[in-house]
């Protein structure tokens, strides 16, 4: 086989390593291409494309243009010197449209214009932008909608929430998200298929809802983005209402005092107590247990991976009802709920909390001791250096009182 034959083959096998994306294969026939060509004393230069008039083939740039490209794309088109790919299609009866691709290192640039030379600049021009952003990272992650999410949640996401969190994210993104976008490829959703999921919601008066769905959605984007398997995240330009969140309302004493009436002589009346009285969150009630003089639950706030408990001193509000109680069986939050309501119908669980906090601040606990009770950061130094004494938090405590 001479060489012209060689050259021949080798051209199909470029051609088709090209369109299958095999991009180590394509250098190394490319390789092979350049030196048989150097060898042939009869064949001075390769089929290339380098006016309106000639046919399709590989793309030979001229110094200048090489040395306007970014300086990692120059050494490979002078070396290579048919790195790029021009196809040119007929767009009219006297006019073609050239299009200009190249393929290697996780690079995948394209540019096209009914001019070549007006296609060679929009391609060097996209040469700048790739090298700004990078190679694609080759990702054997799926490039479903579902699949990816689950191997994005399973492998990353949840090593970095608490348990809670996890629980209550896959709760939305199983009965609101994976059922609309199901197993879409994810290069094919669009921002008109994410705008119309969150004004479903919108539309009902859910913005906070709509805006949960929004930061999931976001961050199955964005870690898409990061795998290479979408180049632009579809909420970019999706339109998010605000959703204007409103804080707990603390009961009067009045109406604290009437929950307490309401529910003596039941079990509910201990739990409601220390409620109100240690300031726990909903989701710490079943974690209370009693220890000494203080309250020791799990702080469900923290989010290092790791378990943080807080303690909350026996104070002169809770020491009547634990009288003679040696441990705390909370009930499930919906039955606390029903409960609340026959009593309290406009107020919510998490009023409870906003009450103790309130109160504190009414009987003049210190700042820190307050935050230290209901599992409020410290901020910066002060969470690595302060560690408060029982001693202190039970003086603190004593002062919750009235």
């Amino acid at each position: 086989m001479d060489n012209l034959e060689k050259i021949a083959v080798l051209c199909g096998k470029i051609v088709s390593f090209s369109a299958d994306g095999n991009n180590d294969a394509l250098a190394r026939a490319l390789s092979e291409l350049n030196a048989l060509v150097q060898q042939s004393a009869n064949i001075k230069a390769l089929p290339t494309v380098n006016s309106d008039n000639d046919f399709t083939g590989f793309l030979k740039f001229t110094e200048k243009e090489i040395s306007e490209m970014p300086k990692k794309f120059r050494q490979t088109f002078r070396i290579d010197g048919c790195a790029a790919r021009v196809y040119r299609r007929k767009c009219g009866k006297n006019s073609y449209n050239y299009e200009i691709r190249y393929r290697k290192d996780g690079y995948d640039v394209y540019a096209c214009a009914n001019n070549l030379d007006i296609a060679k600049g929009k391609f060097i021009e996209r040469l700048k932008v790739a090298d700004k952003e990078g190679p694609k990272v080759r990702s054997d992650a799926p490039i479903t909608f579902t699949a990816f999410a689950m191997y994005f949640i399973d492998n990353f996401w949840k090593r970095k929430v608490t348990e809670t969190t996890y629980k209550n994210e896959m709760y939305r993104f199983n009965n609101h998200i994976k059922p609309y976008f199901g197993e879409k490829p994810l290069r094919k959703i669009t921002p008109l298929d994410c705008q119309t999921l969150l004004d479903k919601y919108t539309a009902k008066g859910q913005t906070k809802t709509a805006n949960e769905l929004y930061s999931a959605l976001n961050k199955i984007f964005v870690a898409a983005i990061k795998h290479g398997i979408i180049t632009r995240n579809p909420l970019d330009i999706v339109f998010k209402e605000r959703h204007y969140s409103t804080h707990g309302k603390a009961l009067s004493k009045k109406e604290e005092k009437a929950l307490l009436n309401h529910t003596a002589g039941t079990r509910y009346q201990l739990l409601f107590a220390v409620v109100l009285y240690t300031g726990l969150r909903p989701n710490e009630y079943r974690t209370a247990r009693i220890d000494g003089d203080f309250i020791v639950a799990r702080n469900s706030k923290q989010k290092d991976g790791k378990e943080h408990f807080k303690k909350i001193p026996v104070t002169p509000m809770l020491a009547p009802y634990l009288f003679g109680v040696a441990e705390l069986n909370f009930v499930d939050l919906k039955y606390m709920t029903e409960k609340l309501h026959e009593v309290l119908p406009e107020h919510k669980l998490y009023d409870l909390r906003t009450t103790f906090y309130t109160r504190c601040q009414e009987c003049g606990v210190a700042e820190v001791a307050i935050k230290t009770f209901v599992g409020h950061s410290l901020g910066g130094l002060a969470d690595t250096y302060t560690d408060l004494s029982d001693e202190y938090l039970l003086r603190e405590g004593g002062k919750f009182r009235y």
